[in-house]
């Protein structure tokens, strides 16, 4: 137990300083920086603008209302967003495959896993991150009457959430390793994450069945949202662990071939 808590204690500390070293390059333009995190911000007011001009030609979209539209945008925005502050890295592994860097990261005392995911963190999502909980919790006195049983459920939906987003991390990790190809992947992880930027519902089938269960964006950006307003059945909360559970589990069994795949650049 002892030696667990301290490997646990050494990755924190190796994610917080490349987490520092990344901050440092981001910063180096103090003008650019300021410029992306302006760009980050605009980008969700005219989302959300774009929300209410909807509402403005409708009293309700797929049978939601107003409020509920602003707990799953917003919950949408939150789930888009973790992913982007962790795991920015994966945004470089194409570079470090062509270039060598990841023989370097293999001959490491650490897991090349946890290098390739968390070997840097994007401080400027992580400030959205903050406006967006800001705003939840503003959310959460608006919205009036929230039970403490289904706030508890949006939270594991949410990690749940994050957990299939790993698991696509890690896919395109794999892909990369086999393939050089992670900069279209992870491109079009992005695009159809974007489909549950709206609920699920709104959707015709068979779209709606694939989004849900085959290429879970539904499950991400809708479940979690639709759990806190109580509109979720117990049924449904299992499968989505089930296959956030299933889907982490497959993704590391990729990783460990891709691995002895893995032909170097010196090779």
């Amino acid at each position: 137990m002892v030696q667990r808590e301290n490997s646990f204690r050494k990755y924190i500390i190796i994610w917080w300083r490349f987490t520092l070293e990344a901050t440092q390059i981001a910063f180096a333009s103090r003008f650019g920086a300021i410029i992306f995190i302006i760009g980050k911000l605009l980008r969700f007011v005219f989302l959300f603008f774009f929300v209410l001009l909807l509402f403005s030609k409708t009293s309700s979209i797929a049978g939601y209302s107003l409020k509920q539209m602003i707990f799953i945008f917003l919950t949408f925005n939150i789930i888009d967003t973790i992913p982007q502050f962790l795991w920015r890295d994966v945004y470089r592994f194409r570079g470090q495959i062509v270039n060598g860097y990841f023989d370097h990261t293999l001959l490491k005392p650490m897991s090349p896993l946890f290098k390739s995911l968390f070997g840097g963190s994007d401080i400027f999502d992580l400030f959205i991150l903050i406006l967006l909980c800001i705003a939840l919790y503003f959310g959460f006195q608006y919205a009036g009457t929230i039970y403490i049983q289904n706030i508890i459920l949006y939270i594991l939906l949410i990690i749940n959430a994050c957990l299939i987003s790993l698991a696509f991390h890690i896919f395109v990790l794999c892909l990369g390793i086999l393939t050089t190809e992670v900069d279209n992947a992870i491109m079009l992880y992005r695009d159809l994450t974007q489909m549950g930027k709206f609920p699920i519902d709104i959707y015709k089938q068979p779209l709606r069945g694939i989004l849900t269960f085959v290429i879970p964006v539904g499950i991400m950006m809708t479940f979690p949202a639709k759990a806190l307003m109580g509109l979720v059945s117990i049924q449904g909360v299992i499968i989505s662990f089930l296959i956030g559970g299933v889907l982490v589990l497959i993704s590391l069994r990729i990783w460990r071939y891709s691995l002895k795949h893995y032909t170097s650049a010196s090779s």
